[in-house]
């Protein structure tokens, strides 16, 4: 066996496999899209083992979304309204997006406009943290609006 991979010129694909055949090796298509297709003389298993192990790492290295909510009411005190905003501020340093919603219960979805000026108030106030991604919008019993966080430069 001559070491890991071998380096081979331009060969019609009866040349290639006599000569992975020689190395013991196996003859690897990499990309059969190209014209014309690349192949590789190679150890399958190790070939397979090392893809493996690359896609594992870009995984790794992948961020992971987080989506945290605050649920309001269509009348929601202000006392509770500033304790959810800090909740929202934490939750957007942190780093994760937030899903802020209006839940409005029997007869008060006559409220959506007080649902909606909530909402537009939280986009303002924690416009310095977050941007929006979504504006208030209505689905059925709740009014959501997603804010996603600033990147840090």
């Amino acid at each position: 066996m001559v070491g890991d991979n071998v380096e081979v010129g331009v060969y019609d694909i009866k040349d290639a496999l006599v000569k992975a055949e020689e190395l013991e090796l196996d003859l690897v298509e990499i990309s059969p899209k190209a014209d014309p297709p690349v192949c590789k003389i190679t150890d399958y298993k190790k070939f397979l083992y090392e893809q493996k192990k690359r896609e594992k790492v870009l995984k790794a290295k992948a961020t992971k979304v987080v989506v945290k909510e605050i649920r309001f009411g269509p009348q929601t005190d202000d006392h509770d309204y500033e304790f959810k905003k800090k909740h929202a501020e934490k939750f957007l340093k942190d780093g994760a997006k937030l899903k802020a919603y209006v839940f409005f219960k029997g007869r008060s979805i006559v409220y959506k406009d007080q649902g909606e000026i909530l909402l537009l108030k939280l986009a303002s106030e924690l416009e310095e943290l977050g941007k929006v991604e979504q504006m208030p919008r209505l689905e059925g019993k709740r009014m959501t609006m997603f804010l996603a966080p600033k990147t840090k430069k």
